[in-house]
């Protein structure tokens, strides 16, 4: 056998280690990118949860700076985001699409951890959020008055994700 061919696997496998790590240091490399960005949010075509206040079409022209969270019962990292959507929800309208759930699980969990939302709407099937962009629960919208997707956020909301992200999108609309 070659020195060639006994040396090409050394090659390939260095190679390819050298672009795997140098792929886990480009900026936001744990967030895939968002279509929506800068257009319209898609129409409501959601079902409600029997028992929580409607959330509806006109919400999202309303002419009002929000939210809009996809979320489950049965999401581990939903649970965890919940303390920061019920603090953001004190400044800014927060509305909840619970994600392919039971609404009796939906509601023990809002009943257990406290509900932020202003309204509410449920995917039961999935197809709604894959119209909005959305890749996995929890995922979070920052939606201008117009109806305008602003920001995406994939993942839990966390405190850092709110000052370096959140906030300054917050505030540069604002600025506008």
């Amino acid at each position: 056998m070659s020195k060639a061919l006994m040396i090409a696997p050394v090659v390939i496998f260095t190679a390819l280690t050298g672009l795997f790590a140098g792929g886990m240091f480009v900026d936001n490399g744990d967030e895939l990118p968002s279509a929506m960005i800068g257009k319209p949010a898609p129409a409501l075509e959601i079902d409600e949860i029997e028992g929580l206040p409607v959330l509806t079409q006109d919400v999202l022209t309303d002419g009002e700076l929000k939210l809009v969270n996809f979320w489950a019962s049965w999401c581990a990292p939903c649970r965890t985001e919940h303390p920061n959507l019920t603090e953001l929800a004190e400044d800014l309208p927060l509305y909840g699409i619970n994600y392919q759930d039971f609404d009796p699980n939906a509601r023990a969990f809002l009943s257990e951890l406290g509900d932020p939302f202003t309204a509410h709407g449920a995917d039961r099937q999935g197809f709604h959020a894959l119209d909005w962009g959305v890749y996995g629960v929890p995922e979070t919208f920052l939606v201008a008055g117009d109806g305008t997707i602003l920001l995406r956020m994939a993942g839990p909301v966390t405190q850092r994700g709110i000052e370096a992200r959140l906030q300054p999108a917050i505030e540069a609309h604002l600025a506008e």
